[in-house]
């Protein structure tokens, strides 16, 4: 038993329309972003920090449009495919600040620092903080339902995941250790891009064949319940206008936005690399730890970190693949993407970390000192600050990984193999 607790199927609950406070949320995020579509248009540009505050603020209000526009199309789209487009959707707007940097870096040698910086901070920061986070909400949340009996003990201990899950997981496992590929090239080749491409295509028709084990609709719940509940017709032309509004915001503001942590790193005597690695994804990541927040507070933990897990094998794989393609469109040699010594220390820890991740998830469980152990070792990397220290917190990520491994070790193959079983296998359902 999960403790995932499945509420009656959204399609039995009645439609309704959306109140007034729903609308008025909607019109927030359009006044935030606002100011950032009249500064493009009138090509205004008072000072890179404005510039940061203004654009910045469009980014978060666009992405916040974009994640409730996503998670109410689960409504039309069921099972495994939902939480894989769902990851893939709330996303892109790390990917259009991402893949401008690694764009510009093709003319512009400078930004070849920049071009990887948000996809390794993103991604740790995914593993590192999201994980733990809606883990620790959905053991908190389980408290209330082990004392009125609908949960066992265990639950407070141990957040469960779906046997579905384990496509998700394999992807993943191979991706980490594919991505350890990349520190021991020193670059992101083309060729290397195309096949994390092709991986990403793979998985998402995989997802698509694998069925949801309870076979009901997850309960879509906060502002994305609020559109899930409209009329068919209304919803779907509500998300595609939310979905083209926050589409044009955000492809309008990500080369600004992007530039101006750069320029306001030297403004303010901070460090550039350090704003673009953790700044830009702090933006861009938050409608996603909120949506998966909620999921867990309403005790829907599996949907949670089902969502999260799926982000990183996006960012894994079509992320991580598009890299060298936006450098090479940009200007660049056709070689791919060079890294500096920075960058492969930086995609070492990374990678790393994710393999721990695996380790810890592969089994189908996760141990709230599980998720207190990654949250710590994420936060002692703003610590440590050395080509010394990134190597030895790697090593660390490793040996623990390695003790994971070993003691799920009955788990490892099948999670292997997960992606290249028949979707009507058992071992899947």
């Amino acid at each position: 038993m999960t403790n995932t607790l499945s509420p009656a199927p959204a399609r039995d609950r009645p439609v309704s329309r959306m109140g007034a406070s729903a609308w008025g949320r909607i019109a927030i995020c359009i006044a935030i972003a606002l100011p950032a579509v009249v500064f493009r248009v009138g090509g205004f540009a008072p000072n890179p920090v404005v510039d940061l505050l203004v654009f910045g603020a469009a980014v978060v209000a666009a992405s916040f449009l974009l994640a409730w526009a996503a998670e109410a199309a689960q409504k039309d789209i069921a099972g495994a495919l939902a939480i894989a487009i769902l990851a893939l959707i709330a996303v892109l707007p790390e990917y259009a600040v991402d893949l401008y940097y690694a764009f510009r870096s093709g003319y512009d040698p400078s930004y070849e620092q920049f071009a990887a910086a948000n996809m390794t901070g993103s991604n740790r920061l995914l593993l590192g903080f999201g994980w733990p986070l809606v883990v620790i909400i959905s053991l908190l949340v389980a408290r209330r339902f082990v004392r009125v009996g609908s949960l066992p003990a265990s639950a407070t201990r141990v957040l469960e995941l779906s046997r579905s899950s384990r496509v998700d997981i394999g992807f993943l496992a191979l991706l980490a250790v594919i991505a350890f590929l990349i520190p021991l090239m020193g670059s992101i080749p083309m060729w290397f891009g195309f096949v994390l491409l092709a991986a990403f295509v793979v998985y998402l028709w995989r997802a698509s064949k694998v069925s949801d084990d309870d076979g009901e609709d997850e309960e879509i719940v906060g502002m994305a319940g609020n559109i899930a509940s409209m009329p068919q017709r209304a919803r779907r032309w509500t998300i595609v206008a939310l979905f083209v509004v926050a589409a044009a915001v955000i492809l309008s503001s990500a080369e600004p936005f992007a530039d101006a942590l750069v320029e306001s790193g030297s403004a303010l005597g901070i460090d550039s690399y350090f704003l673009v690695q953790w700044l830009a994804p702090l933006a861009t990541e938050a409608p996603e730890f909120i949506v998966a927040a909620l999921f867990a507070l309403r005790g829907m933990g599996g949907a949670a970190i089902g969502t999260l897990i799926a982000s990183k094998v996006n960012q894994w794989s079509l992320l991580v693949g598009s890299l060298p393609i936006a450098h090479v469109l940009g200007g660049g040699t056709t070689g791919g993407l060079p890294l500096d010594s920075r960058q492969v220390e930086e995609f070492m820890l990374t990678a790393s970390q994710t393999l721990l991740g695996v380790a810890i998830i592969i089994a189908l469980r996760f141990h709230r000192w599980s998720a207190i152990a990654l949250a710590a070792l994420f936060a002692v990397q703003f610590f440590v600050t050395d080509t010394n220290g990134r190597w030895v917190l790697s090593i660390v990520h490793l040996v623990a990984a390695l003790v994971v491994f070993w003691i799920n070790r009955r788990d490892i193959l099948p999670t292997i193999a997960a992606p290249f079983r028949r979707p009507s296998s058992p071992a899947l359902r």
